[in-house]
């Protein structure tokens, strides 16, 4: 069944975290704090991979059917102890279109950095309002089994037990699932490649490194710089070997690739040395034109350039950005598109903030003047209300919705591709068997 017969059931969830249905309201989903009851086509089944998260300190919004109205539910009605919301984190490849719906406590601490989309129950199943933005099954839950993911990865780290970069992606794959991690241990599809300790930019999302008080990261930020020689030990195997093969520099484990440019330019021509199969590619936020410039010309194939916002006061409240600014990632991807590369925007999606009509008209423009490839439809991981706090965002915004938001863009824009990971670029889609 791809979209259920009736909106679903609101969720709650005891002081333990216990979540139960509550049939006498349906489910809501939230858009810039604004309480929506989802369309049919808004919903799908749960994607295997995915997670539910109870949200501390927030009251869960149902919908009444009968007066047709939003309803906060401030008691638990199946016991007398407290009530808590319940949001989805989904799995890869998979983008939201409402938010989960609560109302906050004024005590309510800070969210961890996921994303929550609005969940329900129906049939014996959980719903999210959410769609496959991608068919690619790079992460897919069913693509791996622990077993073999930790063997290999084990197997490895032995073999190379002076290689500090391969050690450091041994605790990402076995310590916190990272996927990229673990297809780089199974040789296939995209590698990580982190290689930055540094940033210079204080993003309020940056799931690797928090202020105090804050939220807490959800990983560790690599401590050290890797060598050109620890780079190619695991770039070159792989794009030598594995089906699709991509090799990212730029993680979630990292700060900013840009700020390591001689390495990476170094790093970039020993690969290519030795292989010029699959693809190079770089997730940043694009700070340094003159250092893309000078990657593009070591054979950096691709970049994926970070957003937020196609709006500069937003994009800025958000990063936070050190001694660079929104023109200087602009200029980033002209140099890309200037060389003939392949331009992706990390664009991350919010309800109610990326589909509101200010924000459409600033990508818009933005799409018109530096021509970009694709865009990757990414969750924003944050706590939606702080990030609209954060941002000073008209709480009054009208918003377009999701799915008419993309069925505009890419009714603007033909040419324009979508989806969820780094694509190869297109001389690089093959198989060993067919090299």
């Amino acid at each position: 069944m791809r979209h259920p017969d009736s909106v679903p059931a609101l969720l709650i969830a005891d002081k333990d975290g216990k979540i139960t249905e509550f049939p006498e309201l349906l489910m809501a989903g939230m858009s810039n704090g604004r309480f929506i009851q989802p369309d049919l086509q808004d919903l799908i089944p749960l994607p295997e991979g995915s997670e539910l998260f109870t949200l501390p300190g927030r009251f869960p919004v149902g919908w009444d059917p009968e007066t047709d109205e939003p309803v906060v539910l401030t008691e638990n009605p199946f016991t007398q102890g407290p009530v808590q919301a319940v949001a989805a984190f989904m799995a890869p490849a998979h983008t939201a279109i409402l938010a989960g719906s609560y109302q906050s406590r004024q005590d309510a601490p800070a969210l961890p950095l996921f994303a929550y989309t609005a969940v329900g129950w129906h049939r014996d199943r959980f719903w999210v309002a959410g769609f496959r933005s991608d068919q690619d099954k790079r992460q897919d839950a069913n693509q791996y089994r622990q077993n073999t993911v930790a063997s290999r990865t084990r197997k490895k780290l032995k073999q190379h037990k002076d290689n500090r970069l391969i050690q450091h992606l041994g605790k990402c794959c076995l310590t916190y699932g990272c996927p990229a991690a673990r297809n780089y241990f199974l040789g296939r599809w995209e590698a990580p490649l982190p290689t930055s300790p540094t940033c210079n930019a204080r993003c309020l999302g940056c799931i690797s490194l928090q202020a105090s008080g804050c939220c807490p990261a959800t990983q560790d930020r690599i401590t050290f710089v890797p060598s050109v020689k620890e780079i190619s030990e695991v770039a070159i195997p792989h794009l030598e070997k594995a089906d699709n093969p991509i090799v990212s520099f730029g993680q979630g484990c990292e700060g900013e690739p840009l700020l390591q440019a001689d390495v990476i330019a170094q790093a970039i021509r020993t690969i290519r040395n030795h292989t010029s199969r699959g693809t190079i590619n770089l997730n940043s936020n694009s700070s340094l034109p003159q250092s893309v410039a000078r990657l593009a010309q070591a054979g950096l194939d691709s970049i994926r350039v970070s957003l937020n916002s196609a709006q500069e006061t937003f994009y800025n409240r958000y990063y936070r950005p050190q001694n660079y600014g929104f023109t200087d990632v602009m200029r980033s991807i002209d140099t890309m598109k200037d060389s003939g590369r392949f331009v992706s925007l990390n664009y991350f999606i919010l309800p109610g903030f990326t589909d509101s009509e200010q924000e459409f008209t600033a990508l818009c423009r933005l799409l018109r003047s530096h021509r970009p490839d694709f865009i990757q439809l990414r969750n924003l991981n944050i706590d939606p209300e702080w990030y609209l706090k954060s941002l000073s965002f008209p709480a009054d915004a009208p918003a377009l919705g999701i799915r008419p938001w993309l069925a505009r863009i890419r009714e603007e824009f033909p040419l324009l591709r979508f989806g969820y990971f780094n694509p190869q670029k297109p001389d690089a889609s093959i198989s060993p068997e067919n090299t």
